[in-house]
């Protein structure tokens, strides 16, 4: 250990990954429940009736409008999350997110208020995406912050398998009243159940959270460094124009196939394929499951041969499995369309399990949460936020799945590009950053 590295602990470092996941999973829970739901209800519910695939559409563009949020809640969140730390800003982020969500539980739909209801709706997932922006940067920031460098990878990949257990979750939670409801009642009210357990669920994280210390690097950068003469994002952009752009490429396979993998796949199998609510979801919940277990080993395989190998493992993955996904979709076998999701799950997990190191080593400590809350937020807008909505227009106008795969693959290459064009960063200090 050297002069300037600050001690860690191993019972510190497993609670901070403990509180990180938790809050990251109730998070992503609330998150991903809206984008199930709008790919089966919130389109017949929240929206005029016509023609069906218009209205998932239309259900799909309040779903990106969460993402045009996220940017701003990343520079919001990222300039007080490098002025005063990162555990004030999680805290705020999760109560934030929660509470949007348990709103949406109890909103009018279309038939009880009109146009006032997709308002509502938009105002609120407004919210979400606001709360969600702050959100990732601070959790992978104070896991990759308080562990041993030598595991960051390992460590800093926790947070991220939030994702897959909020996808878990919420489809789990989903998948089962739509087993044990009909279409009527889940439609009339059961789609709100989970919007409600949200509350239960921000309790949790929130004790959780608030028993965690401060970051170690940036209270000790606190104690060296004066405050940054700009604001934290007016000091990125200018002096990490490059760290930016390099996030933001390699975000495109990894959001937009997420996206596909689990969104996109419950509009195609049952607009396309006619295929009942609980085909996909059910597809979804084993491959997330999987998924799970899966980013923490690739996180771990990035300390080891380094962060620019896996994540390549995973973009030209996903570009040329989802060509087979779409192929086993189509077959309509319910095994067969698992096997696509869960290998695609896999290749996704390659990028997503060394990102949040990854990200971390590209800035300095001082705009570290404004830099990568900056480059992983803005990649969202053009990625994840729009990946429904393009998937379900190019499905329309070509009425095959192939033209959504050819989009994750032009992904796909632009994400090679920009990892290849940066260095390794995987022995980087973050102390002296």
């Amino acid at each position: 250990m050297t002069a300037t590295e600050p001690v860690r602990t191993r019972t510190s470092i497993v609670r901070v990954v403990g509180a990180s996941l938790v809050g990251t999973t109730v998070e992503w829970y609330d998150f991903f429940l809206y984008g199930v739901a709008a790919s089966v209800v919130f389109g017949d519910l929240f929206f005029p009736k016509g023609e069906e695939l218009s209205g998932t559409l239309l259900s799909f563009a309040t779903f990106a409008v969460g993402f045009f949020a996220r940017p701003i809640g990343g520079v919001v969140f990222g300039h007080f999350g490098d002025r005063l730390g990162r555990k004030q800003l999680l805290v705020l982020s999760l109560l934030m997110m929660g509470l949007a969500t348990f709103a949406i539980g109890l909103l009018p739909t279309y038939a009880q208020v009109g146009a006032l209801a997709p308002i509502l709706l938009t105002v609120l997932r407004l919210i979400q995406g606001f709360a969600l922006g702050g959100e990732w940067g601070g959790a992978v920031l104070i896991v990759s912050e308080h562990g041993d460098p030598a595991r960051r990878g390992f460590w800093a990949s926790w947070p991220q398998a939030g994702a897959p257990a909020g996808q878990l979750i919420a489809n789990g939670v989903l998948a089962g009243l739509a087993a044990f409801q009909s279409d009527a009642d889940f439609n009339a009210w059961g789609w709100r159940i989970p919007f409600l357990l949200s509350a239960v669920l921000v309790l949790v994280g929130l004790w959780v959270r608030l028993r965690i210390e401060e970051s170690p690097v940036f209270q000790e950068a606190r104690a060296k460094q004066e405050p940054a003469d700009k604001l934290p994002v007016l000091e990125v952009i200018t002096r990490y124009p490059r760290e930016v752009l390099t996030a933001m490429g390699a975000r495109m396979a990894e959001n937009v196939s997420y996206y596909i993998f689990t969104i996109v796949i419950a509009t195609y199998a049952k607009e396309q394929l006619g295929m009942g609510k609980s085909f996909a979801l059910n597809a979804v919940l084993i491959g997330a499951a999987i998924h799970f277990f899966a980013i923490p080993a690739w996180g771990a395989l990035s300390d080891r041969i380094g962060r620019r190998p896996v994540y390549l493992i995973g973009a030209v993955g996903v570009g040329v499995w989802v060509f087979v996904f779409i192929a086993l979709i189509n077959t309509r076998n319910f095994a067969l369309a698992t096997l696509a999701v869960t290998v695609g799950l896999i290749f996704h997990g390659a990028m997503y399990g060394p990102q949040a190191s990854f990200f971390t080593e590209l800035f300095g400590t001082r705009v570290r949460y404004s830099g990568v809350s900056v480059g992983y937020q803005l990649a969202s807008i053009i990625a994840g936020g729009l990946a429904p909505f393009i998937a379900v227009a190019l499905l329309k106008a070509y009425d095959s799945g192939y033209a959504i795969a050819v989009y994750v693959a032009a992904c796909a290459v632009i994400s090679v590009i920009a990892v290849t064009s940066y260095s390794e960063t995987h022995r980087r200090d973050l102390t002296t950053l």
